[in-house]
């Protein structure tokens, strides 16, 4: 297999804060005052929606660039939800300020729906857990 990325993640007191190492860059990561941490940072489920937006932002651009297509200040605006049977939805909302053509518009949203991060989410990822001894 072909390793796409790589992260390491240490747990460290106090309460929930954690020390991320991924890509070469140095993140934290915690749960919100309300959940008991200390708010440090983004929590895990914030992460998952900010790879999801750079993801989209990433490849639009790309296709928009290889199109000769201007997207002025192109933006991802996401919100993760669950329903009362803890079903999960992702709402993704693509702007940018240039007027765009109800064609263009189309094949973006088309393409924002097959991004890497796109698919990886909608068809999962088999996750095996192992320990050091």
């Amino acid at each position: 297999m072909k390793e796409i990325a790589h992260a390491s993640v240490k747990n460290c007191r106090p309460a929930y804060r954690q020390e991320i190492s991924a890509g070469g860059f140095a993140m934290l990561s915690d749960e919100p005052v309300t959940a008991g941490g200390q708010g440090v940072g983004p929590a895990p489920y914030d992460y998952i929606l900010a790879g999801l937006g750079s993801c989209t932002s990433i490849t639009l651009q790309m296709y928009a660039d290889r199109k000769g297509w201007v997207l002025d200040d192109l933006r991802v605006e996401l919100k993760l939800s669950k329903d009362e049977h803890g079903d999960t939805f992702i709402e993704r909302i693509v702007s940018c300020k240039n007027a765009l053509t109800v064609e263009q518009w189309e094949k973006l949203l088309n393409i924002a729906g097959k991004t890497p991060v796109t698919r990886t989410m909608l068809t999962g990822a088999k996750i095996s857990t192992t320990h050091l001894p």
